[in-house]
């Protein structure tokens, strides 16, 4: 069982790191909606969750841990995004035995509708109006192996439209948790979005030309297609640590940090911390984007409220996040154990 536990790490790191170089590329990636970090706790920290993961915001951040929480959740937040866009995320996860966990995500960005539709005989405007929408839709799965030690993975479909053209892609995520004997130190890493690639393709694609304008007599309205080019998603590997530095009765310090290396951009760390109060209030910070150079997003804020009502655990977080020039983002979560 130990020579299994160390082949499955080191698998998945290897892979997950092998491929990160060697796609190393800044800014060349499409389908960023899905870095945009999801949860309020998780966001209020830093995004350094890979190793804490003890809500359905697992999903995303380390599809592996949600076989830890012992108990089924359902968890929706809403985060007004950048350029008055809005960001929704909502998941549920469910116990199937004691060791075995599944779970269904809907994560999903919506640009909203803007008037200006343009064409070169309307410059002005035609008085329609666009839109513009992404979206991912993932089934999660995964096993405690043994007591300290649990792998699981998602597989997605993502989709992104902007009026009439889209582009459909399918991608897995990959993560692990194990839980050292070491004062709680919990471990954690995971690889997502490793998938193909995502091409637009629809019907403003196509116009009618003229192969041949200096002659005569061939045909003027030969439909043809404008190519457009592939990208690909945002391949992300991520290793993370959480430790409990403070642990009383009524009182409880967490401290917790994630080295991120995605594919479209530089290597970074996240760190978080959070201190509970019997149980019921929880104050949280951290800082996004460690080291990486001209990033925006920065410092992290957050608090939350644990509510036990009859038999159902309800959980209201809230977080706020620094992005520079765009101003702040906010994000309000709600989630609901039974």
């Amino acid at each position: 069982m130990k020579k299994t536990l160390i082949l499955s790490v080191a698998v998945i790191l290897s892979i997950g790191t092998v491929i990160c170089f060697a796609q190393s590329k800044v800014g060349t990636a499409a389908g960023q909606f899905l870095m945009i970090p999801v949860g309020g706790k998780a966001i209020a920290m830093g995004g350094a969750f890979t190793a804490v993961s003890d809500d359905p915001t697992a999903l995303f951040w380390n599809p592996g841990a949600i076989s830890r929480t012992k108990k089924n959740q359902v968890y929706a937040s809403q985060t007004n995004w950048l350029v008055d866009s809005k960001h929704q995320w909502i998941g549920a996860q469910f116990m199937i035995t004691s060791a075995d966990a599944i779970g269904v995500c809907f994560n999903n960005l919506d640009y909203g509708s803007r008037e200006k539709v343009t064409t070169v005989d309307q410059p002005d405007g035609t008085g329609e109006y666009w839109e513009a929408n992404d979206l991912a839709v993932s089934l999660s799965y995964a096993r405690n192996l043994t007591d300290r030690f649990s792998i699981g993975g998602s597989a997605k479909y993502i989709q992104q439209k902007i009026w009439h053209e889209s582009s459909n892609q399918f991608a897995i995520d990959l993560g692990l948790l194990f839980i050292s004997q070491f004062n709680g130190l919990q471990i954690g890493a995971s690889m997502r979005n490793f998938g193909g690639e995502l091409i637009m393709d629809g019907r403003d694609l196509t116009y009618r030309i003229d192969l041949d304008p200096d002659n005569l007599g061939n045909n003027e309205t030969i439909v043809a297609k404008l190519k457009t080019d592939k990208w690909p998603i945002p391949l992300t590997f991520n290793v993370g640590v959480m430790m409990p530095v403070v642990n009383h009765k009524n009182i409880k310090l967490t401290l917790a940090a994630d080295a991120m290396r995605p594919t479209d951009n530089s290597e970074t760390v996240n760190l978080g911390a959070q201190l509970t109060f019997m149980r019921i209030l929880d104050i949280r910070a951290g800082y996004q984007s460690l080291f990486r150079k001209d990033q925006e997003n920065g410092l992290t804020l957050g608090i939350g409220l644990n509510a036990p009502v009859s038999y159902i655990n309800l959980n209201i977080d809230l977080s706020y996040q620094e992005f520079g020039l765009f101003g702040n983002v906010q994000t309000t979560a709600i989630s609901v154990g039974f």
